[in-house]
């Protein structure tokens, strides 16, 4: 979307189209919303706009819940976004903090400005980017401690503002189709303005989970994020933002709310072991943080194999910060022994999972020519303590 389209788009004429056909799937409906809003006399290219924001709204119920049926978005800044139930996290860190005026600078279309608003934090949104600043001024229109500038956030006087979020633009620019940027040096603003702005004042920062470790400073408080069991960010946490005491997290939102494993350090691995009973597989954000030494001491467990992030108790445990499974059986990595079993057992379906082996999980699946049993099954490939193995679990 351009900024004719947006400028059409937000004609009196555009939202009141908008708000007749909300949440069109791909599809035939589509189709036929097309045909009949075009024999209506709409603008072909308003109908188009119109019914890909229909769909982007469809698909940001995901991430904004009911807020979404309001909200614009181009497709780019929708995935990009951070969802509501992680912003409003971020949120009352500087609510927390006594932190009252926010930078929000990259704000993309406005999501962690959102949950700073609804707060009641006076929030500054900024963006260089002239179509995302203008969807953003729309999506915070409702929040009036929000305002929207168009600009460059290394610019930004932050001498404006108590605290800063940054969330570094790091794909290339666009609306659509954009590529990952892997230099940080190409970030937009850099990494190195980023940390600079750290120095300054109270600063959360918002990364990719897989960001390179090594770029994190010792100074920072680094917080990895998962939700329904998607690692989905790092934020790093600066100032009095940042907990005394942490410097790894790990932050797991789920259906049983959010819950919280930290510590001051990468956290030293528990001893190696035999498997026992249950098979105990950490969050992502878990393994990420570094925690799973932690976690391991907390369910009285131990490690399958050095280097491997399966833990392993003789007793059922439950907690939000792993998937535990009952151990079946312990097989040889075999797919015709394992595909014989499988059928033995009346296993027609069949999760595979892997670590610390060399195996791409869809060819394994081929090479198991499962039949047509009713039952599901687990199946993960590791090493237990240091050789090869495919443990057969059920979930509990």
């Amino acid at each position: 979307m351009d900024a004719a389209d947006l400028a059409q788009l937000l004609t009196p004429e555009g939202m009141a189209l908008l708000d007749r056909v909300p949440g069109l799937a791909e599809g035939d409906d589509v189709v036929r919303a097309v045909s009949r809003l075009r024999a209506e006399g709409h603008d072909p290219r308003l109908v188009a706009t119109v019914l890909t924001q229909a769909r982007l709204r469809q698909r940001a119920r995901a991430k904004f819940g009911g807020f979404a049926g309001r909200m614009l978005f181009t497709e780019a800044g929708l995935e990009q976004a951070t969802r509501l139930r992680v912003a409003a996290q971020h949120a009352g860190r500087f609510a927390a903090a006594g932190i009252t005026r926010v930078a929000d600078l990259g704000c993309g279309i406005g999501g962690d400005a959102l949950a700073l608003a609804a707060l009641d934090l006076e929030v500054v949104a900024v963006d260089r980017d002239e179509v995302t600043a203008a969807i953003a001024t729309h999506n915070l229109a409702p929040w009036p401690p929000a305002r929207v500038e168009l600009g460059d956030a290394a610019r930004f006087d932050v001498g404006r503002v108590d605290g800063v979020w940054l969330d570094p633009a790091r794909r290339t620019a666009g609306h659509s189709d954009t590529r990952r940027l892997d230099d940080p040096d190409d970030w937009s603003p850099s990494l190195d303005t980023v940390f600079a702005a750290a120095t300054q004042l109270p600063t959360g920062v918002k990364l990719g989970p897989g960001v390179d470790r090594d770029l994190v400073p010792d100074t920072a408080e680094a917080q990895w994020t998962s939700v329904d069991r998607e690692v989905v960010e790092l934020a790093l946490w600066f100032g009095p933002l940042a907990r005394p005491g942490v410097r790894r997290a790990a932050t797991v939102i789920g259906a049983h709310g959010v819950a919280e494993l930290t510590g001051p350090a990468d956290a030293e691995d528990v001893e190696v072991g035999p498997l026992g009973e249950y098979l105990v597989e950490p969050d992502g954000a878990v393994i990420r943080a570094r925690l799973i030494g932690d976690l391991g001491r907390r369910l009285g467990g131990r490690m399958l194999s050095s280097g491997i992030a399966y833990l392993s108790t003789d007793a059922p445990v439950d907690t939000p910060f792993a998937q535990v499974f009952r151990v079946r059986d312990v097989l040889p990595l075999d797919p015709k022994r394992i595909g014989a079993r499988l059928a033995a057992d009346g296993f027609g379906r069949v999760e595979i999972k892997k670590r610390g082996v060399d195996v791409d999980p869809a060819q394994f699946r081929r090479r198991l020519r499962l039949q047509g049993g009713s039952g599901q099954a687990t199946l993960v490939l590791t090493r237990l303590e240091g050789r090869h193995a495919a443990v057969l679990c059920d979930r509990p």
